[in-house]
């Protein structure tokens, strides 16, 4: 059965569910959207796997398992096991599609933890762990795009690690990351490495940019402030997607790919619409282009089945998106001040969602009782 979600892959674009839980693996859930739907990837954080471990029993029997052969492992050490477990069966499922694609779609990701937010060696010594952890080509190690970040890209990249960079809201910063990711493959062209296996995405978030620039234009309160509404981190990946295309025409770009790398796609992350006041697939309807992916929340992939539409609409009305910016930017939105507060409420978030994850595990340790 083909539908509007498979229509997106002739436009160029892969369909990546946001989200992932034992059951949903181990009943097919994820084996139906790939065989259905066309889906080639998933993503976790540590807010999917507070809620996916955190409640109910469906760990409880691995848990108890892990406790019998490390009874004083630390409760950090316990959501790993559980989450690698997860992240090798979801490879796994996804590996024919890996295969299938030549290694260009069909990977799992896993996220270092938030707490090395502002720790590059850290950072550099999780994503190599945490890699040969889970032993699957298609991995996926997810860095945040701060600025200790940068570098743990790069270096993580030189050492052969594919990369999903996580909690990008600026084009300032996708760009260092674009680059990170660019000066890995070169440093590993310069030992006589391969490249042509190693995959990067850059995850730009939309919605979140939406629901806070939306409170400064209501705060406003003027038309032309309101004709902003709901238009402003649309117009923000539509610039960055079209740095992105200028980019891979770019001596140093073709030197790298001329050895056969492949380009870091931007993928589209927050993809939820969080006004009601929108359509619920205001961000997939309006982000579709080539070589990209868009990582979706599973009612909004529901809804995008449902009722989306299918459109090369990423690269139309770029005029339209840059005279949006400006007009930002006139009215004072403070879109730079804006990215750089979310970056920081994100690592804030993704902390305090594995602290509860930590301690709702810690919680089901047979001491605890």
């Amino acid at each position: 059965m083909m539908g509007r979600i498979n229509d997106l892959e002739a436009q160029g674009q892969a369909i990546w569910l946001d989200f992932v839980e034992r059951k949903f693996l181990e009943e097919g859930g994820l084996g139906k959207l790939i065989d259905e739907d066309g889906v080639t990837g998933f993503t976790s954080n540590p807010s999917i796997f507070e809620k996916a471990m955190g409640h109910g029993d469906a760990y409880d029997a691995s848990l108890a398992e892990f406790d019998r052969t490390h009874p004083d492992a630390p409760p950090i050490a316990r959501y790993e096991a559980l989450a690698i477990e997860d992240i090798q069966h979801g490879a796994d499922i996804l590996r024919p599609v890996y295969d299938r694609l030549g290694g260009k779609d069909g990977y799992a990701s896993l996220e270092v933890s938030p707490y090395l937010a502002d720790d590059a060696d850290g950072t550099i010594a999780e994503a190599a762990r945490l890699w040969h952890a889970v032993d699957r080509p298609n991995l996926m190690v997810k860095i945040p795009g701060t600025e200790a970040g940068v570098p743990a890209i790069a270096a993580s990249t030189a050492a052969g690690i594919n990369i999903n960079v996580t909690l990008l809201f600026a084009i300032e910063a996708y760009i260092k990351v674009a680059e990170a990711y660019v000066a890995g493959l070169e440093a590993r062209v310069a030992k006589g490495e391969p490249i042509d296996h190693i995959s990067s995405v850059a995850s730009f978030f939309v919605s979140r940019i939406d629901s806070k620039i939306d409170a400064k234009i209501d705060a406003l309160g003027t038309d032309e402030a309101k004709a902003l509404r709901g238009k402003v981190a649309i117009a923000n990946a539509k610039i960055a997607y079209q740095w992105y295309l200028d980019f891979l025409k770019s001596d140093r770009w073709q030197a790298l790919a001329a050895k056969g790398a492949r380009p870091q796609r931007l993928l589209w992350a927050s993809t939820g619409t969080k006004d009601p006041a929108y359509s619920d697939v205001l961000y997939l309807d309006t982000l579709i282009g080539q070589d990209t992916v868009n990582t979706v929340p599973p009612k909004t992939l529901d809804a995008f089945r449902d009722h989306g539409s299918v459109a090369p609409t990423l690269t139309a009305d770029v005029d339209e998106a840059k005279h949006v910016l400006a007009e930002a930017e006139r009215l004072g939105l403070d879109l730079k001040g804006v990215t750089g507060i979310l970056v920081e409420e994100g690592v804030i978030a993704f902390a305090k969602s594995f602290d509860d994850l930590l301690g709702s595990i810690a919680a089901k340790h047979p001491a605890a009782a």
